[in-house]
């Protein structure tokens, strides 16, 4: 099989190896099988013994540059590490937010705040993992928030309001929040008076805010956060008052190109336990891979995955140049959340009911995998963007 396995996960022309990278974090993906995820799920538990591994590793400092104690590489490289976890069979939405999170102070913030919080962020020593954007009632409308911040006599904000789905709160010492600083009213865009701050979760959490645990189908740890009188020092804004959703945006291309390498890799694992089981499994005296309702559904997930890999490609290099990559970061995602999601479903297929089996990781794989149909963005946002902002098409809302 090994000529085969180097075509799901061969490199594009042009496209940057990282091959000694790719290497690594497969062994060390290697240490944590399905039995670790599976007894993770039952005690609904943190995968910190992962994390921590990554850590040591330097992997979740990839985009941190050198100077801050990163690794200083670039987001092709940090789409490699995520790429290979996930087609190793893990999952990195523990802690990939650590990777990307910080990408808005690292553009966007102060040089004393970089100095302050980068080399923790780097050695793992100070986690910067929860993004406070999604609200219960406005939910992907980001412009249309509620959570508000006033700036007091004593140079600092109070801030008052609600966060929803906020991944891995609970375990981060840092939470970048978004909230309104100018009243909608008072802007001539919805997307202005919007700004950035940087909440020290371990000594707000008890004093502001409180913490509850969602109960979801996938153990990610997502959190309601409730925000009630906070102050926050004015020395934690983020660049400018009223700039913060222009910040945002640009670590939105960055999370959603590498959230596309996590989908490729749950499609290159798909597909691969999808064929090797299809040339195992003999059933009326034959492989089943030898019937065409197997073969050409699987045929279709392998073409699906190889046009979504070169938009992902293409999106990155955009990135990494510092071109405009809205559009291509968006059908990034879009395509890889989709060729992700019909492997997941052909390799349920294929397998029948071993699928629903623990212990073949499947159906743990097919839940994690449905996800980026929905979330950081869903798949009619993206095709609500393409069509208002690529080809022309006048907003419905």
């Amino acid at each position: 099989m090994a000529e085969q396995d180097d075509h799901l996960t061969m490199p594009l022309n042009g496209e940057a190896v990282w091959t000694d990278i790719r290497d690594s974090v497969a062994k060390l993906c290697a240490r944590f099988d399905n039995d670790y995820w599976n007894k993770l799920e039952r005690e609904e538990r943190y995968p910190q013994e992962f994390v921590d591994a990554l850590n040591q590793a330097g992997y979740l400092a990839a985009l941190i540059p050198e100077e801050f104690g990163g690794v200083g590489l670039p987001l092709s490289a940090a789409g490699a590490i995520l790429q290979t976890i996930h087609d190793s069979g893990s999952n990195a939405a523990a802690c990939h937010a650590q990777m990307y999170t910080m990408g808005t102070v690292l553009k966007h913030g102060s040089d004393k705040q970089k100095q302050r919080f980068l080399p923790g962020i780097a050695d793992g020593s100070l986690r910067l993992q929860a993004f406070g954007i999604t609200e219960p009632t406005t939910g992907s409308d980001t412009t249309q928030l509620k959570t508000r911040a006033v700036k007091t006599g004593r140079d600092s904000y109070i801030i008052n309001g609600q966060k929803l789905w906020t991944s891995r709160a609970q375990q981060s010492d840092l939470m970048l929040l978004l909230a309104r600083t100018t009243p909608v009213d008072q802007v001539q865009k919805r997307s202005h008076g919007l700004s950035v701050f940087l909440v020290d979760l371990r000594a707000a959490v008890g004093k502001g805010i409180e913490l509850r645990k969602i109960d979801a189908m996938i153990n990610h740890n997502s959190c309601e956060v409730f925000i009630d009188d906070l102050e926050v020092p004015a020395a934690n804004l983020i660049g400018e008052e009223g700039k913060g959703f222009s910040y945002i945006v640009d670590s939105m291309n960055a999370e959603r190109i590498l959230i596309a390498y996590e989908c490729l890799g749950d499609a290159q694992f798909f597909i691969r336990r999808a064929r090797d089981y299809a040339n195992e499994r003999v059933v009326f005296g034959a492989p089943i891979g030898a019937n065409q309702g197997i073969q050409f559904p699987l045929a279709k997930a392998y073409a699906d995955l190889s046009g979504a890999q070169l938009m992902v490609a293409k999106a990155a290099a955009l990135f990494e140049a510092g071109e405009p990559c809205g559009a291509e970061a968006n059908m990034a995602k879009y395509l890889a959340a989709e060729a992700s999601w019909q492997a997941a479903e052909i390799c349920m297929t294929t397998f029948g009911g071993f699928a629903f089996a623990r212990d073949y990781g499947i159906e743990r794989k097919w839940r994690e995998a449905r996800l980026y149909r929905t979330a950081p963005i869903s798949t009619n946002m993206i095709l609500a963007y393409l069509a208002v902002h690529v080809l022309g098409l006048p907003r419905s809302y």
